[in-house]
């Protein structure tokens, strides 16, 4: 253990330097100047997803109109952007809005612990070169620090694997000297990331396989959005950027209407799409068609069809099959089929994580965001003064960033129009019924982590809509002052400011 050391009292502390992290500090900056701020990143660069991923084809399976922040318009001609062009505008961001010497990196975030007697949370990053321990205190902590662990991707274990002699890779630990020109590979998975690797590796591989239990939805989309390229060619970047954004956000919510209400419908549609741009003889029901109906887990978007184009092409195979166990060459299935590769590909996924692992306290007592209910999706029943972003699983993730920022500097500018240090969303005695986080939604790192998600309830304010025009409206618009949110300040600065004669605008928290 290294020593010790203090690293500031700030009004606010992000924790994360990834896309939401940064919008979140853009928004600050523009929204509330007075407002001092640090981010806190465990990584040595920001970008978050877009700085760790470095698989082949790595790229956004969401519009970048959408994912991209409402202030800065994406002007690429490719829409569905690769991870380097990501990259690029996370860091134009930092540098558009002087965010970079506000930014303090390799520090991991390991505790924070809430005081109501001096309205500070008090937070603890090692870091993670030199080991030393930092202490920061901030009156608001702001959790921008994703969804999944940034240090291990989630990876079953495969009976015999100890036997293969090839290399053994998962897509979050991408080795950079990675050579697979004219080998054998074998992608075991079929979601989102499967579906970009396989077709970049088909390129140059001399054969790659996906090797799936079940398949996933999957819809082509040009990779270059013509309607946007050719609106910004006749008006200002700004006002093209938003009519595009509008666009894709209504579509986006229609199609997915329209998928959970007419799902059989929606799947024969996919599928119809899918069959013009396969070869014929293709297994539709038993290579493309999943168990489950369209949206309930993300549908995997392919640009430009490339994985039917490798597939057509034969550089790339699906295998619906199970894995009966490794051999030294490859995969023997259940089926009895052994697929030969040099290079097996574990796209099996990540471990969702919430609030970055930290762990948190509320004046001493240990807690997580299981034990409380979520609050407009953005705070927690009973924890002051913490806001975190955890975006839609049925649209972009930035959509969220941007309005939960919204609401966070409405929320800080309330407080001091009050005379208030802490914003309290208090539950109080309730009958309400403790409902998933995210229904009727499939996808494995969910289904893994139910357990870890915060509560969700069956009325407003606590309830988690995944509906971003409603949740616009609840964050943007809606009183911070609802009845349910309580103000007050610390005990500490109350006591002084009647030893002093002072008239406190509010009583402190008890």
């Amino acid at each position: 253990m290294g020593a010790t050391e203090f690293g500031g009292d700030f009004d606010v502390l992000i924790v994360g330097a990834g896309l939401s992290g940064i919008g979140a500090a853009a928004h600050l900056t523009m929204q509330c100047p007075n407002k001092s701020f640090v981010i806190l990143e465990q990584r040595h660069d920001v970008g978050g997803t877009w700085d760790l991923f470095r698989y082949p084809g790595i790229r956004s399976d969401s519009d970048m109109h959408t994912l991209g922040y409402r202030f800065k318009p994406w002007l690429h001609e490719k829409t569905i952007a690769d991870g380097p062009a990501i990259w690029d505008y996370v860091h134009e961001t930092v540098d558009e809005y002087g965010i970079g010497p506000k930014i303090r990196f390799r520090n991991r975030v390991l505790s924070a612990d809430w005081s109501t007697e001096t309205a500070r949370w008090t937070i603890k990053a090692r870091h993670e070169d030199s080991g030393v321990e930092t202490h920061y205190t901030a009156n608001f902590l702001f959790m921008c620090a994703g969804y999944y662990d940034y240090d291990k991707g989630y990876r079953p274990d495969f009976p015999g694997e100890e036997n293969f002699q090839g290399q053994i890779i998962h897509p979050q630990h991408w080795p950079e000297d990675l050579d697979y020109s004219g080998k054998k590979v074998i992608v075991i998975g079929s979601g989102a990331t499967a579906v970009t690797i396989v077709p970049v590796m088909a390129e140059t591989a001399a054969k790659v396989y996906m090797l799936q239990r079940t398949p996933t939805w999957m819809v082509s989309r040009p990779a270059r959005d013509w309607f946007a390229n050719n609106l910004r060619k006749i008006l200002p970047s700004q006002l093209a950027y938003d009519i595009t954004r509008w666009r894709n956000i209504l579509m986006q919510r229609l199609v997915y209407n329209h998928a959970r209400k007419k799902p059989e419908e929606t799947g024969q549609k996919l599928l119809e799409m899918a069959k013009k741009e396969l070869p014929a003889g293709t297994n539709l029901k038993r290579d493309f068609t999943p168990p489950y109906n369209p949206w309930e887990q993300r549908l995997c978007l392919i640009p430009d069809g490339d994985m039917y184009k490798a597939i057509t092409k034969g550089s790339a195979e699906i295998v619906t099959d199970h894995i009966d166990h490794f051999t030294p060459t490859g995969i023997k299935l259940k089926s009895g089929r052994e697929l030969e590769g040099d290079i097996i590909v574990t796209a099996t996924g990540l471990n969702l994580v919430t609030l970055g692992k930290t762990q948190i306290s509320v004046n001493g007592k240990a807690t997580t965001s299981a034990d409380h209910f979520n609050y407009k999706g953005v705070m927690f029943s009973d924890i002051p003064n913490m806001a975190s972003v955890f975006g839609y699983v049925n649209a972009s993730w930035t959509l969220k960033t941007d309005i939960v920022a919204d609401y966070v500097c409405r929320l800080l500018k309330t407080m001091d129009a009050k005379g208030a240090d802490i914003a309290n969303p208090v539950l109080g005695e309730t009958d309400m019924p403790r409902l998933p986080f995210v229904s009727d939604f499939s996808s494995g790192y969910f289904a893994r982590s139910f357990q870890n998600l915060p509560i969700n309830g069956d009325r407003h304010p606590w309830r988690v809509l995944q509906d971003y025009k409603a949740e616009k409206k609840i964050l943007t618009q809606e009183p911070i002052d609802d009845g349910v949110m309580v103000f007050s300040r610390a005990k500490k600065a109350a006591g002084e400011a009647k030893e002093t004669g002072g008239a406190p605008v509010l009583e402190a928290a008890e």
